[in-house]
């Protein structure tokens, strides 16, 4: 019986061979397609995505265990190589403090000419037409004739309206081009910000513990008796002796704000909102008037303070870190290229850095969808149907 099934099997017709395939492919196409809706669905739930981090994190970067394997004469060898890490960290903190030395003795070369920008920002300087000419790039050459007709549609413009006085609302454009200081301006800090003239970085004199200061320079105006606004930021560049490996160059250890004198009804980091109260036993409702912290970029200047025990809660870390961000941007990028932010060139330089990261993601995306199509088990029709979450409103 069993050599007629045998001979049976052998002598299946081709045709029919073929069917049995194509009916385990399906069944098969059928598994895949559930297992991916099944880990769709998986992806989907916010619970299973939390702990799926959770262990991941705890994977990443945890010791394999050979240190602990180790002889102890050998583990004896290691700890002098990390006292040898430590001398490099204390010298590493002497390369930053001369770093520091450095960038004083650089910011005086280049102070000079950011007071000659302040001065024709706020109109105090006319630049001549030899400071004035400026070689476009090749991309941006016109022919003459374009060249004419921009001119007299510019000469156009200039009669239509008043002369303007230096570069109007120069330090309000640069803030408002970059995200990180964008996010902080409320629609009620641009009327002061436009009385902003200038901001110049202060460093700590030498000898001195390590420190900048951020100046803010305004134009009399209604806000505020204040010319200047500061915000001082202390910070450290030696290792932790509890945590020397820890180091990483210097860091901020706090800042201080200053005090801003503003003029009756001009606050505009304060609110006042009315709130009805129901009297419990007579039940008569009266109005109350409470004045409450309102958003604005000019809380910049009343940060967080840092308790002796140097213990804050997460709200007041999370400040802090956004501050010293802040801060450091200013200090490094803002004040030595603020034309740039201004025309928005330096913004496009910064999105370069982020368009190669986003090709690198566009080819990827393009190598899975030629997997998919290679996929004989891919089926597109299932997935033009988004999961509901995705499904519009």
């Amino acid at each position: 019986m069993a050599d007629l099934d045998n001979k049976d099997q052998t002598e299946m017709d081709p045709a029919d061979m073929e069917d049995v395939e194509e009916v385990e492919e399906e069944e098969t196409g059928e598994d895949n397609s559930k297992a991916r809706q099944l880990t769709m669905q998986m992806m989907q739930n916010p619970q299973i995505l939390a702990a799926l981090q959770e262990r991941l994190d705890g994977l990443v970067g945890s010791p394999s265990g050979y240190m602990e394997s180790l002889p102890k004469v050998v583990k004896r060898r290691v700890n002098a190589l990390k006292n040898l890490q430590v001398k490099c960290a204390h010298i590493e903190a002497k390369f930053y403090e001369e770093v520091h030395e450095l960038e004083r003795k650089y910011a005086a070369l280049y102070q000079p000419l950011f007071d000659k920008r302040s001065d024709i920002v706020r109109a105090a300087y006319e630049p001549t037409d030899e400071e004035c000419e400026w070689k476009q790039d090749e991309e941006e050459e016109l022919t003459e004739e374009m060249k004419e007709k921009a001119k007299v549609e510019e000469e156009k413009k200039d009669e239509e309206k008043e002369d303007p006085k230096g570069i109007p609302e120069f330090w309000l454009t640069v803030f408002k081009n970059v995200d990180l200081l964008s996010e902080m301006l409320q629609e009620h800090d641009e009327p002061i910000l436009k009385h902003l003239q200038d901001i110049k970085v202060k460093f700590s004199d030498a000898g001195q513990p390590m420190s900048f200061t951020l100046e803010f320079h305004f134009e009399p105006n209604d806000f505020f008796t204040n010319t200047v606004l500061t915000k001082t930021y202390k910070m450290r560049s030696e290792p932790d002796e509890s945590d020397p490996f820890s180091f990483d160059g210097p860091e901020i250890m706090g800042c201080t704000g200053c005090t801003i004198d503003w003029s009756k009804g001009k606050n505009v980091t304060l609110k006042t909102i009315k709130k009805k109260q129901k009297h419990k036993g007579r039940g008569t409702v009266r109005t109350v008037t409470k004045t409450v912290p309102n958003d604005s970029f000019f809380n910049f200047f009343s940060p967080p303070e840092v308790p002796e025990s140097g213990e804050l809660d997460e709200d007041s870390e999370a400040v802090l870190a956004a501050d010293f961000e802040i801060g450091h941007f200013i200090r490094e990028r803002i004040v030595p290229r603020a034309v740039l932010y201004f025309t928005g060139e330096a913004i496009e330089d910064d999105d370069d850095d982020y368009d190669e990261e986003g090709e690198e993601a566009d080819d990827e995306e393009g190598e899975e969808e030629a997997d998919e199509e290679n996929d004989p088990d891919y089926e597109p029709k299932k997935d033009a149907n988004p999961p509901e979450e995705c499904k519009q409103q």
